[in-house]
């Protein structure tokens, strides 16, 4: 599970709270703070590609923030079985071959690819050796349920700090790591 040196990265990129869930027990994330120093028209700048599950693509279209066309004007790769592709003809919908459509959109041209979301799909794309950065935006609150980070049953998955950064005025503490082999 070295990290790749070419082409496009699998970046589970997420916030998370203290004490490991990426969502309320209702899927809310109004725990989530501003922080002004949190630069996210750079972060998302970094991605022109989201990676989602059919919960996460489900939860950010009822919000409005998710349609046919996509999420937040990036190409949307869903992971489903129950999506019917008809109904959103500018979604990748992806049923089966997750690692070839993976593989797929490695090699393309563009930015880094953007696994968006919650911890379900990043653990069956971490089983299958294919993400190969998570970056957690460890936020200091304890919501005492939800929605995990990583549930189980899930593979080990060794990792290298790469950086670290606190955000002072909201005491979030951004995580960067790197997958090893």
């Amino acid at each position: 599970m070295a990290e790749r040196l070419q082409g496009r990265r699998v970046r589970y990129q997420v916030a998370a709270s203290l004490d490991g869930y990426v969502a309320g027990p209702n899927g809310e994330a109004d725990w989530i703070p501003m922080d002004p120093d949190i630069d996210f028209a750079a972060l998302f700048a970094q991605f022109d590609t989201l990676l989602m599950g059919r919960r996460t693509f489900d939860g950010l279209h009822k919000q409005g923030n998710a349609g046919s066309g996509g999420a937040f004007g990036m190409k949307t790769v869903v992971f489903s079985r129950t999506l019917n592709p008809a109904d959103y003809p500018g979604l990748t919908i992806v049923a089966d071959q997750v690692t070839e459509t993976i593989a797929a959109l490695r090699a393309a041209p563009g930015k880094d690819l953007w696994l968006f979301g919650g911890g379900e799909l990043f653990r069956s794309l971490a089983a299958l050796g294919l993400v190969d950065r998570v970056e957690v935006a460890l936020v200091p609150i304890m919501l005492g349920g939800g929605l995990p980070l990583f549930p189980a049953p899930a593979p080990r998955i060794p990792l290298k700090l790469d950086k670290q950064r606190t955000y002072e005025k909201s005491g979030v503490v951004m995580l960067e790591y790197r997958v090893i082999s």
